[in-house]
């Protein structure tokens, strides 16, 4: 089998039916066709002489020599990309282009507003797009293309993926400014004694204050339970409930804001890209503009 008798284009489809185990997902990730995407299996195939991908209850089960291949290939893929990113001069202030970013409403909340103004400034033909992507899901839309950031707390685990340090945050109390049992301070105890309100995307489970304070033989009485921070503020703005959130969130909302009466680690962000871009001036020149918006 000679190089200059494959077509190249026909190992990226590999390279997506091994990550998603599934033809018609794959077709989504490479925004082409199903049957295009079994096209291209056919004739993989025939080049290796190998099934390559199994039909089986679990998907689209590689083969030996899929599984032998695979890392050879990302590798090729990989350096392909870069050397194609690399051949691009970024100039931002003639650039249009359209930068997606995965990150929450609390994040929204201080990224975006100073970021606009600083691309107003140096590239006015800048577009951004802000959602969120679930986490188990960061890593497959970074390598697709499909999202260029990511912005999150450092639990994401992927070698493929490059992170930096972005801002780190202490948690203050929030409560009206004339809170009846509210004054300069709270004890544990007075604390414990409120009603929260509690943010989460999730449905069921415990937040990173609830986990501390069962170290601790603590229970706080949770009266409310949100998907969005945006709504919180509000809400304590009109009620006697305590809102727990990092300080960096808790500023020129007109609450009231207490040390948190209580050992808590911060709460750390970090910004996520893909390796394959990690060299790519458009993707190092906005990763400089975010890491930049915060001391």
């Amino acid at each position: 089998m000679r190089l200059n008798q494959v077509d190249l284009n026909l190992f990226v489809v590999f390279d997506a039916i091994y990550s998603e185990r599934n033809l018609t997902r794959a077709a989504e990730v490479l925004f082409i066709t199903q049957p295009a995407v079994s096209n291209a299996l056919g004739r993989l195939r025939k080049t290796f002489n190998d099934q390559l991908f199994v039909r089986s209850p679990q998907g689209m089960v590689p083969t030996p020599i899929a599984d032998n291949i695979i890392p050879r290939v990302r590798e090729a893929l990989l350096l392909l990309n870069t050397s194609v990113q690399h051949g691009h001069e970024f100039l931002p202030a003639e650039a249009e282009k359209t930068y997606r970013f995965s990150m929450n409403d609390m994040a929204e909340s201080f990224i975006l507003a100073p970021l606009i103004e600083t691309l107003h400034r140096k590239a006015p033909g800048i577009r951004l797009e802000s959602y969120y992507v679930e986490r188990d899901n960061l890593a497959k839309e970074l390598t697709a293309g499909t999202l260029d950031f990511s912005i999150d707390i450092p639990l994401v685990a992927d070698p493929q993926l490059c992170h930096a340090p972005f801002s780190s945050s202490r948690y203050v109390v929030l409560v009206r400014k004339d809170h009846p049992d509210v004054g300069s301070s709270l004890t544990l105890d007075q604390y414990l004694a409120l009603k929260h309100v509690h943010v989460s995307s999730r449905r069921t489970g415990l937040g990173h204050v609830d986990m501390a304070l069962n170290t601790l033989g603590r229970q706080r009485q949770i009266q409310l339970r949100v998907q969005h921070y945006q709504v919180a503020p509000q809400i304590i703005a009109c009620s006697d409930l305590a809102l727990t959130v990092p300080l960096q969130y808790a500023r020129n909302n007109g609450l009231k804001a207490v040390e948190l009466p209580l050992s808590l680690s911060p709460l750390n962000w970090h910004l996520y890209w893909h390796k394959s871009v990690d060299g790519d001036q458009a993707n190092r020149w906005m990763r400089e503009q975010v890491l930049n918006l915060v001391d």
